[in-house]
């Protein structure tokens, strides 16, 4: 691998001679997929409670991140942090969780429609589609949603507000493809 000098770098901490979406740390290059591999493999191994501990694991690896990076990465891959007795947590991958894609993956290929009327929002998709694409905006923990209930094809969104229901279906097809 070809070194890198400190004059490469730019303010950021990126390298001028890197693609984007590769951070260097401790000299070696780490792209986005390297990290958030080793995040997994680190909450898979470790009870990590917090996001200084997995920040100071990474760094063992040779993986430096910000706070801001590993937040991202920490939704990106859907990590959650589950309560124990004692009250403290850590997080973990939810098995479900594991292998259903992201609303983004989702709704290009299952939505049919999105109608709204006062503070609900009936978003129809293909015949099995529902479950997933609920399950999908559950994730997405929209301010706006107060929660899901879906069918086969059909899912009921009930709004906090009826004044936001325009902006949460724009959201849905700005996902979906339409705008």
């Amino acid at each position: 691998m070809e070194a890198v000098l400190p004059s490469d770098f730019l303010e950021n901490g990126r390298s001028r001679n890197l693609p984007k979406g590769v951070l260097v740390s401790g000299g070696h290059s780490v792209s986005k997929q390297a990290r958030q591999d080793a995040i997994l493999e680190l909450i898979r191994t470790h009870r990590v409670t917090n996001q200084m501990e997995l920040r100071a694991l990474l760094g063992e690896k040779g993986i430096g991140v910000t706070q801001a990076t590993l937040s991202r990465d920490l939704r990106d891959l859907r990590l959650v942090k589950v309560p124990r007795a004692d009250g403290g947590g850590h997080y973990t991958l939810p098995e479900e969780w594991e292998h259903s894609p992201p609303l983004e993956a989702l709704l290009p290929t299952l939505f049919v429609s999105a109608e709204g009327a006062g503070n609900l929002l009936v978003v129809r998709t293909m015949t099995g589609g529902a479950q997933a694409v609920a399950l999908g905006i559950d994730w997405e923990e929209w301010p706006e949603v107060l929660g899901t209930i879906a069918g086969d094809d059909t899912i009921l969104l009930i709004l906090k507000d009826s004044d936001r229901t325009e902006e949460v279906r724009a959201r849905i097809l700005e996902i979906e493809g339409e705008i």
